[in-house]
């Protein structure tokens, strides 16, 4: 029987499940702690790979690679929800993964996901499942165009969903439904997109970070502004519904919250992932603690450290098409924090790396990033 309230001590080692950006900042928080750090990932020289002790090249359904990092590590974690359910299956009955199956099981499956944020008491946009075309037509009467569909399973950055604004958008939203359950929700006219990521040990105590506001180009995130540029009772009431929800799965680790802020200032849960996540890439120079450390702290079962918010902050993303642009005009950004992942080739809208400013105010960064040409005038900000 495995004891929840275990903690796991500097020296022993964590394994870490992906080995890509969230897996190497991971693993240099807790490298600074003084852990051992063994990461599974099938690519050679993966980002995390370059910093870790040791990396196992291996799938991730791959039984007997999992065997072996379940030999090697005291502790095992992960970067991504879509593990094969088998293969963490087998790790959680034979070794320590103190985040367990269900919280996964609920997030890999949006259906999973909508239904369990409900039984929270949170919010989310009126929705239907989806299994064939004829639900699709009688759900579109049900919910009034516009509507999104989207697979339940399997989409990330925009990917697996279709925005229905005609009925002759339909067609094009077919596919998706061919591929397998769908979830089809009201389109929710938002004003701002906001997240708050919480972090819970094995002993149930929480902290929360500061609640950041997110601003995505072509369904990709671009920038986050930390603190967001909302009253507290908005704030209060986000920070409300992520608790809830952390409850509800009985979170141990780290989960993100994704919220649309709406016009009349209605909160509606959009998505969660049960990891650090890119819109708190901002807590590594602007926290306390920043969520990577805090991530090791919950998951070691270690006392969890101060979320405060050191200096307002804005962190914006670097995609393939900028890493050339930002090397040959580093003078332009002297003030930023540079974080490049060690991904192997700058494909275009891959993220490579990101940047981060500390500033009195949000102006000052966002004016950097205004008269900068290196993310292209497309991607000027919001507001």
């Amino acid at each position: 029987m495995i004891n929840l309230s275990k903690v796991i001590l500097p020296g022993q080692t964590i394994g870490i499940i992906g080995g890509g950006q969230l897996g190497k900042m991971m693993t240099l928080s807790a490298k600074a702690m003084g852990y051992r750090v063994t990461v599974l990932d099938p690519t050679p020289d993966c980002p995390c790979g370059q910093v870790a002790d040791e990396q196992i090249v291996g799938a991730y359904n791959d039984l007997s690679a999992i065997e072996q990092l379940a030999r090697k590590c005291d502790v095992i974690t992960y970067e991504f929800e879509n593990i094969d359910a088998e293969a963490l299956e087998w790790l959680t009955n034979n070794t320590y993964v103190p985040q367990g199956t269900e919280i996964l099981r609920i997030t890999q499956n949006r259906i999973y996901e909508k239904a369990a944020i409900q039984e929270a008491g949170a919010p989310v946009a009126p929705y239907r499942v989806i299994e064939k075309k004829e639900d699709l037509e009688l759900a579109i009467g049900e919910l009034q165009l516009p509507v999104v569909l989207k697979t339940a399973t399997g989409g990330y950055d925009g990917k697996g969903q279709v925005v229905i604004k005609t009925i002759e958008d339909v067609k094009q939203a077919l596919p998706l439904i061919q591929h397998g359950a769908c979830v089809l929700e009201k389109w929710i006219a938002f004003k701002k997109e906001l997240s708050v990521i919480i972090t819970k040990n094995s002993n149930g105590d929480a902290t929360v970070f500061p609640v950041a506001e997110n601003i995505h180009k072509n369904n990709i995130l671009h920038m986050t502004i930390a603190p967001a540029r909302i009253n507290d009772a908005i704030k209060e009431e986000a920070i409300r519904a992520a608790k809830q929800i952390a409850d509800k799965l009985e979170l141990v680790g780290t989960l993100a919250v994704e919220l649309f802020l709406t016009e009349d200032d209605k909160i509606f849960i959009n998505e969660l992932a049960p990891r650090p996540h890119n819109s708190g890439h901002f807590s590594i120079e602007a926290c306390i603690t920043s969520q990577f450390e805090q991530h090791i702290r919950a998951v070691c079962n270690l006392p969890l450290g101060s979320t405060e918010i050191v200096k307002p902050a804005v962190m914006v993303n670097i995609l393939g098409q900028h890493v050339e642009p930002l090397l040959t005009n580093l003078n332009n950004f002297k003030e930023w924090k540079i974080h490049l992942y060690g991904k192997s080739e700058a494909k275009h809208n891959r993220k490579m790396g990101h940047i981060t400013r500390l500033c009195e105010t949000h102006e000052e960064a966002l004016a950097e990033i205004d008269n900068d040409m290196t993310f292209g005038k497309e991607q000027s900000h919001a507001n």
